[in-house]
């Protein structure tokens, strides 16, 4: 009787860690390929996931602002919300396509665009 016991509970343990295991799998989130700053920040980057290269954001500045470069990724880690655009002169729509699209990036929140952003504007 004490074998059989014994199997049970193995086969309980087992079962125990494949549902431990699994909930932990469904609660991992995907991590971005930078690590996250620990004080206010504003930037763009070129590639996808914050890599590539950094361009910071005046958060003072509310006006359309045009990124030197696009930019496929960006993080906001201030009390302030992005108003992405992908057009130039803060223009909403799809590339080159007029529309009412746009991206808001919300504060403490990072991104990645479904097209390369080429213009921004702070909002308070």
């Amino acid at each position: 009787m004490a074998l059989l016991r014994k199997k049970l509970l193995t086969g309980g343990a087992i079962v125990a860690s494949a549902a431990a295991l699994t909930v932990s799998m469904g609660l991992a989130q995907p991590a971005a390929a930078t690590d996250f700053p620990n004080a206010p920040v504003v930037y763009f980057a070129t590639g996808q996931d914050l890599t590539g290269r950094q361009m910071p954001v005046d958060i003072s500045n509310t006006d359309c602002r045009t990124l030197p470069e696009p930019a496929r990724s960006a993080v906001n880690f201030t009390a302030a919300n992005i108003q992405v655009y992908f057009n130039h002169d803060c223009r909403t729509g799809l590339p080159d396509r007029p529309s009412d699209l746009s991206f808001g990036l919300g504060s403490l929140h990072w991104g990645n665009f479904p097209y390369p952003a080429l213009s921004y504007r702070v909002v308070r």
